[in-house]
């Protein structure tokens, strides 16, 4: 990194002790307001972390082609899914964004050019998160799109040039899920904590083995991991994520798994939390 890109990120945000990072399962919106483990946990961890100054989110429902940062000021609640309660349509995230973070992330970027948005805002996998760790809104907001046109390869080298971030107060949280295949999901099963099928469980124990053991080359390459990592991941978007989040552990760091539960079968809520060493 270049002199004037560091003094750039001084001028907005001091520094700092090394912020964690996290990988959030995010599962269904309706974490947003019912009282489950899930929602418990990061009530908890809202009020466990040291609190940032500002939160950058790569979440699995932003897909670019392209890489984009969300640079407004007031960044808006967006609800993007359907055939839930009213209740979970009304809710709202009024986050301030933070245009100096979105420019200053923008600059330490090398492996796309990235654009500064004015459209997107804050989609579930960011807000139904916050809203419980942070439910007064009260710290600005910025969005990391996923390009869908690169592979697996480019997401984690991106996610390690947001590293000097930890050091200005920025609490980086990639949100999808490990196991996410919705075309399986066993909905009689919604409502038995824990269901998982075989296959599922193999894929997470595996990436579980693969988180601790540092071997991140393997995850990259997710796509030779077999049968079980072909159901496990149908589409990338809600991996990729986890890869963000891997990027940014330093040698010394621990890593701690949270909510790790499997739910309906085909998706598991499974949680990291990268902690300084």
């Amino acid at each position: 990194m270049k002199l004037n890109e560091l003094n750039n990120l001084t001028s907005s945000f001091g520094s700092t002790d090394l912020m964690p990072v996290l990988f959030v399962g995010h599962g269904s919106p309706m974490n947003a307001i019912v009282d489950n483990i899930f929602s418990r946990t990061w009530m908890e961890l809202g009020k466990t972390l040291p609190k940032p100054e500002a939160i950058l989110s790569i979440s699995a429902h932003w897909e670019t082609r392209g890489v984009f940062i969300t640079a407004m000021k007031q960044p808006r609640t967006i609800h993007d899914f359907g055939g839930f309660p009213q209740e979970l349509f009304n809710v709202q995230y009024p986050a301030p964004g933070s245009p100096e973070l979105a420019s200053e992330t923008r600059s330490i970027l090398k492996k796309a050019e990235a654009g500064l948005d004015q459209s997107w805002g804050l989609d579930h996998g960011t807000w139904s998160i916050l809203k419980r760790m942070y439910p007064s809104a009260d710290i600005p907001v910025i969005q990391l799109s996923l390009d869908y046109s690169q592979p697996a390869r480019f997401h984690y080298d991106l996610g390690r040039e947001l590293a000097p971030l930890r050091k200005k107060g920025v609490l980086i949280i990639g949100s999808g899920n490990m196991v996410h295949n919705l075309r399986m999901v066993a909905w009689d099963k919604l409502d038995e904590p824990g269901f998982g099928y075989d296959w599922a469980i193999e894929a997470n124990e595996k990436m579980k083995r693969y988180i601790l053991d540092g071997d991140y080359k393997a995850l990259i390459d997710y796509r030779s991991q077999g049968k079980a990592f072909d159901l496990s991941i149908p589409t990338p978007e809600h991996f990729l994520p986890l890869l963000y989040t891997l990027a940014l552990k330093e040698e010394k760091d621990q890593i701690e798994f949270f909510n790790d539960q499997a739910v309906a079968g085909s998706l598991s809520m499974t949680s990291l939390k990268i902690n300084k060493g």
